[in-house]
């Protein structure tokens, strides 16, 4: 009797059965004695095509749904669709074997109740909900730019039928934490993560776009423009201020608003009784998503307003004046150019891409003509990034925001991960309204060998709640060696609550104090303890100043927080205009903080 053995290799799945039995039975051959190769009827279709018995298809057929869904579950979604490939009945029984399916998209949604609602907007089709969690998932995780230098920290999240970005306000410690949405995307009709809407100005603002593209290891997000289906990636040929001004002009043509009831309307559930308002609010969106032709503006509608911004912007009056004195600063800009090419052609950045490094702009006019309409695309890429300390190096003239690698803990490194706090001892309480506030600090902990292969533990600054910022965005706070235990004490010996301090492990290192300019700070020794209450305390030695930790579930401070108005889309999406200060609190009046004491 044939045996069936299954093979996971590279994604796919593999069956084999009685391989020499196989080539046997092909070639009509006889074993010893003229005797014919016994068959297992249970491995032959009842029709007699033999189509079952061939891959051992009937075999898994057999198994009952709830335990073909058991399996499934330890199993990834390209293997499910690799065993569907295997025969025709395997590809009709999976395609119609739900349960399976819906052990795959609990992996990915754990939250039933919410599942079921997905589920039931889908037409109860786990399979299109599973494609969505399986083609989003590239987009989940936290995303930053290097302006504003307070910090500018996006996190992505499942929304309904939908994954929503929104921003982290830099603030002072309180009970609930402030974002406002930067945007959605919603899925098609087939369950891919196709549709998008960019946030900004009013709430009941949005601005309809596409996914152009996702890469399955997306470390970079580009807003962009398309002319054509599929959109291709050509806008990154046009020169910065051309890419600005077709972005600007996009954005007031397609611009779509919601109905009144539904414009207050959560983005994500914070509990199963906001589940029928984000269906509503789903379907209204996917309606307007449609009545605007996907966000696509004519193209004589584009070069409309585009020579409306150029004339509002250079009144007639003083146009020959700015003439005269572009080509003055021209001539000088030239002269510089031309000195300093072979400096600059000599090293290229290590950021550097052939779509963004071509030689010769691409005019707006010539991009223009490839299509008869014009509209907004989003582009997860995969770039190659240099880092430092686990910040990746951004450029300040693209459109994009950059995946910041969050580790998963381990043994031996526990502490990985993201984490907030305060300066000061005993550390601040969000409930406590009676002391003035204290910044709150974002602080993404890593691990990483130095040159001599000793463990580090690094904790690179995602967000200051300052007014006005101390350190730069991604900063090192602090840097523990993770194999030199301290020789320093906690200077306290109760926390807030008058208990007494338990201290776990201490470890020596070096905090961040100020250095050569603002740009590059330098630091102090240290130490930072490991409290028996899972916080983490670095102490500097000079000074006795302390930052208190504790490990955060942003997603769940994000469900719990207060959403605040957002800037204009494009801005609102990447911040491109180097800040020192809190550019996202300006609109909902946030009181500034007090720097950070070292």
């Amino acid at each position: 009797m044939g045996k069936i053995c299954f093979f996971f290799h590279s994604g796919r799945l593999e069956s084999r059965l009685g391989v020499e039995r196989d080539r046997n039975s092909e070639l009509g051959t006889r074993k010893e004695g003229n005797r014919p190769p016994r068959r297992n009827p249970a491995m032959t279709s009842s029709s007699g095509s033999g189509e079952l018995g061939g891959d051992g298809a009937e075999l898994i057929l057999s198994l009952p749904e709830d335990v073909l869904a058991l399996i499934s579950a330890h199993l990834r979604p390209r293997d499910l669709l690799a065993l569907s490939a295997a025969s025709r009945s395997l590809r009709h029984a999976l395609s119609t074997a739900d349960k399976a399916w819906l052990a795959q998209c609990r992996r990915l949604l754990p939250n039933a109740s919410h599942l079921l609602a997905w589920r039931a907007a889908f037409g109860d089709s786990s399979v299109a909900v599973c494609r969505f969690l399986h083609s989003a998932a590239p987009l989940l995780g936290l995303w930053a730019h290097q302006n504003p230098e307070l910090g500018n920290l996006v996190a992505t999240l499942p929304g309904f039928l939908s994954l929503v970005a929104v921003r982290s306000i830099p603030q002072e410690l309180s009970p609930r934490l402030l974002w406002a949405p930067v945007f959605e995307l919603l899925a098609d009709g087939c369950g891919r993560p196709a549709l998008l809407f960019l946030h900004g100005a009013a709430d009941d603002s949005l601005f309809p776009g596409l996914l152009a593209s996702l890469h399955p290891h997306a470390n970079t997000l580009l807003l962009e423009a398309h002319t054509c289906l599929p959109p291709a990636s050509h806008f990154s040929r046009l020169a910065f201020a051309d890419r600005r001004r077709l972005l600007n002009v996009l954005v007031a043509a397609c611009r779509v608003t919601l109905p009144p009831d539904l414009a207050a309307a959560p983005l994500f559930a914070r509990s199963d009784d906001d589940l029928p308002l984000l269906a509503a609010r789903r379907e209204a969106m996917l309606r307007l998503h449609s009545d605007a032709g996907g966000g696509m503006v004519s193209r004589q509608e584009v070069e409309a307003l585009l020579l409306g911004a150029r004339r509002t912007a250079l009144p007639a009056d003083t146009a020959g004046e700015r003439m005269r004195l572009r080509r003055s600063f021209s001539a000088v800009a030239g002269y510089v150019r031309n000195s300093l090419r072979q400096m600059v052609t000599r090293s290229a950045s290590a950021n550097s891409r052939a779509e963004y490094a071509h030689p010769k702009h691409l005019p707006l006019d010539e991009f223009l003509r490839a299509g008869d309409s014009v509209g907004l695309s989003l582009r997860g890429a995969r770039m190659r990034l240099s880092t430092y300390r686990n910040w990746p190096s951004m450029h300040d003239n693209r459109f994009a925001l950059y995946k910041l690698t969050m580790q998963t803990p381990m043994a031996g490194r526990e502490y990985a991960g993201l984490w907030g706090g305060t300066f000061g001892w005993p550390p601040g309480r969000p409930e406590d309204e009676h002391k003035p506030g204290k910044a709150l600090f974002f602080l993404l902990l890593s691990y990483e060998e130095d040159s001599e292969g000793k463990l580090l533990l690094i904790a690179t600054k995602v967000l200051e709640g300052t007014h006005y910022v101390v350190h730069p965005n991604g900063s090192s706070m602090f840097i523990a060696r993770v194999g030199e235990p301290s020789a320093e004490s906690f200077p306290w010996q109760t926390d807030e609550e008058s208990h007494s301090v338990e201290i776990k492990r201490s470890f020596a290192g070096d905090g961040i104090a100020t250095g050569y300019g603002f740009r590059y700070p330098g630091s102090k020794p240290g130490s930072l303890f490991a409290l028996q209450d899972g916080r983490l305390a670095f102490v500097w030695r000079e000074n006795k100043a302390v930052l208190t930790l504790q490990r955060l579930d942003l997603e769940d401070m994000i469900r719990r927080g207060e959403r605040v108005p957002a800037l204009p889309p494009i801005p609102n999406f990447a911040y491109l205009t180097k800040s020192y200060s809190n550019v996202f609190a300006v609109l909902h009046g946030s009181t500034s903080c007090p720097a950070s004491p070292r």
